[in-house]
C-alpha cells in the first residue's frame, strides 16, 4: 500500500501489517453496509477487534482511515488490470492472438470483474462516494481516479494503434466509459442480478470497446 509523505511521516513505524488488514477489513464492510458517513471509529474498531486508539494510533483519523482504504483497494485493482493486460499480450492469458490489444482489454475487464466479485463493499464505497458533491474525499477520489483512468488509457490507444478507429468518438469519453461500466455492471451483477455470469458481464463492456473499432478483429491498420 502506498502512503502519501505527510501521511506516512504521521503514522508510527511499530504498526503491523496484521492490525492495518484487520481495520481495512472491518471498514470496507461496515461502510459498504451502510456508506462512510454513518459508521463510526468506534465500530470499526470493534469489528476489527482492536481498541478505538488504535485506530487513531495508526491512522490519526477516521478521514484518514477512509482515505487510505481507497488507496489500498485502487492498488489492488491496478495491479491486477495491468497484470491482465501484460499477461494477454505474453500470450498467458489465453489470448489467441498474442499482442492483440482487444485481447488485452477484455482480459483486464475480466480482472475488473473479479475484483467487484472480491471487494463488493468497497466497489459500493467507490460508486456511493465518488460522485457525491461535495465530498471529504474528493480530491482523494480526482487522484484515484486519475490513476485508473490512466491505465485504461494506455489500453485504449494500443487498440487505436492496431486497428482502424472511430476517430468522431471523444477519446476521453470512452475511457470514462468504459470505467463507469466496469464498477456498475460489476456492483450491479453482485447486488442484484448474481445470475449473470462473469463472462456475460466482460462481453457487455467489451461491446463499448468493440464499437469504437470499425473493423472486426483481425483487420489491422
Amino acid at each position: 500500500m502506498n502512503l502519501g509523505p505527510d501521511t506516512a511521516k504521521g503514522l508510527r513505524p511499530a504498526r503491523t501489517t496484521a492490525t492495518r488488514q484487520k481495520l481495512f477489513d472491518a471498514s470496507m464492510e461496515l461502510i459498504g453496509e451502510r456508506g462512510a458517513a454513518s459508521v463510526t471509529v468506534d465500530e470499526i474498531a470493534a469489528a476489527a477487534g482492536v481498541s478505538k486508539g488504535t485506530v487513531y494510533y495508526n491512522f490519526g483519523s477516521k478521514s484518514e482511515l477512509i482515505a487510505q482504504l481507497l488507496r489500498h483497494g485502487v492498488d489492488i485493482l491496478k495491479a491486477r488490470l495491468l497484470a491482465a493486460a501484460g499477461g494477454a499480450k505474453a500470450g498467458t492469458a489465453g489470448a489467441e492472438d498474442v499482442g492483440d490489444p482487444l485481447l488485452a482489454m477484455e482480459a483486464m475487464i475480466g480482472q475488473a470483474m473479479d475484483f467487484m466479485a472480491e471487494y463488493p463493499s468497497f466497489a459500493r464505497l467507490w460508486v456511493s462516494e465518488n460522485w457525491r458533491i461535495p465530498s471529504e474525499w474528493q480530491g482523494t477520489f480526482a487522484v484515484l481516479r486519475a490513476e485508473l483512468l490512466e491505465v485504461i488509457s494506455r489500453a485504449v490507444e494500443n487498440v487505436a494503434e492496431a486497428y482502424p478507429v472511430d476517430e468522431a468518438v471523444s477519446r476521453g469519453s470512452l475511457e470514462t466509459a468504459i470505467f463507469g461500466a466496469c464498477f456498475v455492471v460489476g456492483l450491479d451483477r453482485q447486488t442484484y442480478n448474481p445470475e449473470r455470469t462473469r463472462d456475460q458481464s466482460v462481453a457487455a463492456i467489451m461491446a463499448i470497446m468493440r464499437g469504437y473499432v470499425l473493423k472486426g478483429p483481425g483487420a489491422r491498420g
